[in-house]
């Protein structure tokens, strides 16, 4: 029993370090003038993947790299069909008007891309410089697009309130303390996780890659969860939508970019049979809702959590 109680108090402090630091983060830049539609594609989006990120680096100093790949690719098949499906349930999310193709078309190139390095057989330094060059690309997009905003006159004093962190007047002290609560806290429940998690699957005779896609998968998954059922709840279907998009192209581009300086990434046939098809399935199950301005009604999120649920089983 107590690795899978040191697991779960590793998800916990991983959580709750990841939302001190995009408290912190968010509200530092807002301090800072740096403007909110900025802070939203970048620091929200880094910050709700950064779980995932302390994962996959000590995964491969743990030498269990699977762990790192499986994660990446369970979390972005997650959010897609488990974080968009169980709030679509709840109350659908009016997806028809939202105008996400852009950022949609970035992460279909990017998810194409890591899927093409993936043949390779192994993530090297290259390739993780190659992913950080079209993470840069994506970035400056994002950045230049903001600009145009703010020169037309077009960006509103109400994008503060998409992002539930804000608070533009919190003190520098107390912004501090978030930061170094979230940058203490991550370590320590990635060091919980992979190690509890690489326990496990060793005691019951189970892959790295079957605990990277599912256990911790779903658990470093659940900021986007938890974010999206806000966005849901209020009727900010673009919040939602855009929380998930951009969560995928950060664990695709940032987390295995950033991994490979510590150490090679070896991807298992597996991944290149299986997995990386499905993650790329669930991707493309978004074009109606981007470019046919179609709605996740409730019927829709019954049908994305099935399919997630049968993407378990057969992984199991």
């Amino acid at each position: 029993m107590m690795p899978w109680l040191f697991l779960a108090l590793g998800l916990v402090i991983l959580l709750l370090a990841g939302d001190a630091l995009v408290r912190g983060a968010v509200n530092l830049s807002l301090r800072l003038g740096v403007p909110a539609l900025i802070v939203s594609l970048t620091i929200v989006a880094f910050g709700t993947s950064a779980p995932e990120l302390l994962i996959a680096i000590q995964a491969v100093l743990e030498d269990v790299p699977s762990i790192a790949m499986g994660n990446v690719v369970g979390s972005n098949t997650a959010n897609i069909l488990l974080v968009l499906g169980v709030p679509a349930i709840m109350t659908s999310l009016h997806t028809s008007e939202c105008d996400t193709r852009k950022n949609y078309i970035y992460m279909l190139g990017a998810t194409v891309l890591f899927i093409a390095l993936a043949f390779c057989g192994v993530f090297t330094l290259w390739s993780g410089l190659v992913l950080l060059a079209a993470l840069a690309f994506v970035l400056g997009s994002a950045f230049r697009e903001a600009r145009a905003h703010r020169r037309c006159g077009c960006e509103g004093d109400d994008d503060l309130e998409d992002i539930d962190e804000a608070d533009p007047n919190m003190p520098y002290w107390r912004i501090g303390v978030y930061l170094v609560l979230g940058l203490i806290g991550l370590p320590l429940g990635a060091d919980l996780l992979v190690d509890n998690g690489t326990e496990i699957a060793r005691t019951y005779h189970v892959s790295e890659r079957v605990i990277g896609l599912t256990l911790i998968a779903i658990g470093t998954s659940l900021p986007e969860l938890a974010t999206t059922v806000m966005a849901a709840l209020r009727r900010q279907a673009d919040v939602a939508l855009g929380n998930v998009i951009g969560s995928n192209m950060f664990n695709l581009l940032a987390i295995v970019g950033v991994a490979t300086f510590i150490g090679p990434i070896p991807v298992k046939p597996t991944f290149l049979m299986f997995d990386l098809w499905v993650m790329l399935a669930a991707s493309l199950l978004l074009v109606p809702f981007v470019f046919f301005k179609q709605d996740i009604t409730r019927t829709w999120g019954v049908v994305l959590t099935g399919l997630y649920l049968a993407y378990m089983v057969a992984v199991l």
